[in-house]
């Protein structure tokens, strides 16, 4: 495959998600568990720059925390470069510039969207062309919140969450979200889960996840309130469970004016919905002021594209 001989550097960028609704379903007999989520982009990214090299590599630098970050084959955005390498034929190198702004394994998606933007980035620098159908197959075989990182917005997952259906969403949501401390492993955090479920009376309600109609029409109106009543996550007690300090994190956010808070994904990062931008301003400040690592964010936004 020809490509334009002369050195190229793409920039993208892709938004971090939040799960505004998670319900988990039983493991199935590979240990996997199918999923109905709302997940929605907010305004908190990661930047990647792609550019020819003799060989593949990747560096990785930040707002938050990166020192957990492998520089190897096990990075999503090395694993995203090489498959559109392969799909196009390229035999050269690729280095992979990551400046991340997404707290690292904290249940925000943020190694998805490396991988994301890492897809769109060397689809572009090689001329690779691979469209929207191939690149989303693509993410949907690096992990189930991938392919939500390409589309952004506010979707539906299914399945193991990477069947993705547009929510209709009306207006803008102001989250304050609060880092942890250290971040908490997603097959730890669903280990939990299992464990609780097999000594308490927590099983899933419903053999197939399905999201609540009360959390899309909260959507659809645009209703802060509404919303801040219905958003819910099944992961949330076992992220608890095994760090404890989450539950009494809740509690303040809530004690503090926040209309509803839940842990994001598999944890430990928090978030708050709020009335507005004001509202989310002034909570974020109290927090802080408590001593937490609170940022305003809000969303839906768009996903993986060229800066």
């Amino acid at each position: 495959m020809s490509v334009d001989p002369h050195s190229r550097r793409v920039h993208v960028r892709a938004p971090g998600k939040l799960n505004l609704y998670f319900e988990v379903g039983a493991a199935g007999d590979d240990g996997y568990h199918d999923v109905a989520s709302v997940y929605q982009a907010v305004s908190l990214f990661e930047d990647v720059w792609a550019a020819h090299a003799d060989e593949f590599s990747i560096s990785v630098s930040g707002d938050v925390d990166v020192s957990g970050v492998p520089l190897d084959e096990r990075n999503l955005a090395m694993r995203a470069a090489r498959l559109v390498a392969d799909e196009a034929g390229w035999t050269g190198g690729i280095r992979l510039e990551i400046h991340k702004g997404v707290p690292v394994a904290g249940g925000m998606g943020g190694g998805s969207a490396d991988a994301a933007a890492a897809l769109v980035a060397v689809d572009e620098l090689i001329r690779a062309n691979l469209g929207a159908t191939r690149l989303h197959e693509l993410a949907a075989g690096l992990g189930a919140d991938v392919p939500f990182a390409l589309h952004g917005g506010t979707a539906v997952g299914t399945g193991r969450g990477d069947e993705l259906a547009p929510a209709l969403t009306r207006g803008r949501f102001d989250w304050v979200i609060v880092g942890s401390g250290d971040g908490l492993s997603t097959p730890a955090v669903y280990g939990e889960l299992d464990r609780l479920r097999a000594q308490a009376d927590i099983s899933p309600v419903r053999a197939v996840p399905a999201v609540e109609p009360a959390v899309l029409r909260a959507l659809r109106s645009g209703d802060p309130d509404e919303l801040g009543a219905a958003i819910r996550n099944d992961l949330q007690l076992a992220a608890q469970t095994l760090r404890p300090g989450l539950a009494d994190l809740l509690d303040l956010g809530r004690r503090e004016g926040a209309l509803g808070g839940l842990v994001s994904g598999s944890g430990p990062t928090v978030a708050f919905l709020t009335a507005g931008a004001a509202h989310g301003r002034e909570l974020a400040g109290r927090l802080l002021a408590a001593g937490h690592d609170a940022r305003s964010v809000s969303g839906p936004v768009a996903g993986a594209h060229l800066v």
